[in-house]
């Protein structure tokens, strides 16, 4: 797991030097259209390895734990998007368009899978149930997301006809065939991790180059400041934090256990950039550049504060060691 934290933790450079790349050398003319072929298919090809690497059995399995669950599913697809249309509507003055329009998506995507799990496992919490959390939803999503944000975004994201049959044929239509092949590729798909790790990360940096190399050409950038950009990185930090305090409310009312709580509150308050950023892509196409960067920064501070939030966690709690003082802090409830 320490291992899983340092590869997120270079992931994150990763998506820094990407955005970088773009700026400096966006893809034009011919290059953009191949880079955005590229990037539609390596869409498909993540999809196609969710759905091949998704155990049906195991996430049954996982339904005993339902008020968890719930709770994350209710964090992910209501709590967060009021408190969207909250935030959003009393800054929203200081963003362009797009980027309110980001702060809406933002909450709206389903939550993590892999930093979840790995968080929770080192605050010694519930591994199995925030692996269940994270799947559900992220199946979840597959539906709501677009729904939700097509709702609550209006005109930026009209869900047409050919919307549809674009989440259809990007998103949907290669989960599903990677869910009915896995019984022939899924032990394959996951005894060679190391080869499709990379592909998992090199489809999600690809589809960040292509939207804001798409960014760069539009100009978009010059409709940002300075002052917007620190407004934005204020209210997503307050967001989080309330994300966090609600998250914890929540798990201590449903009266779970402290392995439950410290999952409930990693899967409830997170989301997900492996998930957000293709969908934003279909959502948006070539207005993606400026409307994922709230997703980007949100997800950089969720790894920052998690972390340190799990170590925290991970002491032992004070009935585990004798002598100990109680420290107020040091389980999520």
């Amino acid at each position: 797991m320490r291992r899983t934290l340092r590869a997120l933790d270079l992931y994150v450079v990763a998506l820094a030097l990407t955005v970088g790349l773009a700026a400096v050398l966006p893809a034009t003319g011919r290059a953009a259209d191949a880079t955005a072929a590229a990037s539609g298919f390596a869409v498909a090809l993540l999809f196609f390895l969710y759905g091949a690497r998704l155990s049906t059995r195991e996430t049954l399995a996982g339904l005993r734990h339902v008020k968890l669950h719930a709770m994350v599913l209710a964090s992910t697809f209501v709590m967060f998007p009021l408190l969207g249309l909250a935030l959003a509507g009393a800054v929203s003055g200081f963003w362009p368009g797009p980027l309110y329009a980001g702060v809406l998506f933002l909450c709206v995507v389903p939550s993590t899978v892999q930093s979840s799990v790995a968080l929770t496992s080192v605050a010694r919490g519930d591994v199995p149930a925030a692996i269940c959390a994270g799947t559900y939803s992220s199946l979840v999503g597959l539906v709501a997301t677009p729904l939700l944000a097509t709702w609550l975004i209006g005109e930026s994201a009209p869900l047409s006809a050919d919307g549809l049959l674009r989440l259809g044929g990007q998103l949907l239509a290669p989960f599903v065939a990677g869910q009915l092949l896995r019984r022939w590729i899924g032990g394959f798909v996951a005894r060679h991790k190391r080869v499709f790790g990379p592909v998992d990360r090199g489809s999600i940096l690809l589809v960040v180059y292509t939207a804001f190399s798409t960014g760069m050409t539009q100009g978009v950038w010059g409709r940002i400041t300075v002052s917007a950009l620190l407004v934005l990185v204020a209210a997503l930090l307050l967001l989080f934090v309330v994300a966090l305090l609600l998250t914890r409310g929540a798990a201590r009312l449903l009266g779970l256990g402290r392995e439950s709580r410290i999952a409930a509150v990693l899967c409830g308050s997170q989301k997900s950039l492996a998930t957000g950023l293709p969908m934003a892509a279909v959502l948006f196409g070539d207005r993606a550049a400026l409307t994922v960067l709230p997703l980007m920064i949100y997800h950089q501070l969720q790894l920052l504060v998690c972390a340190a939030l799990a170590r925290r966690w991970a002491r032992p709690a004070p009935e585990e060691a004798p002598g100990a003082q109680p420290v107020a802090a040091a389980t999520p409830g």
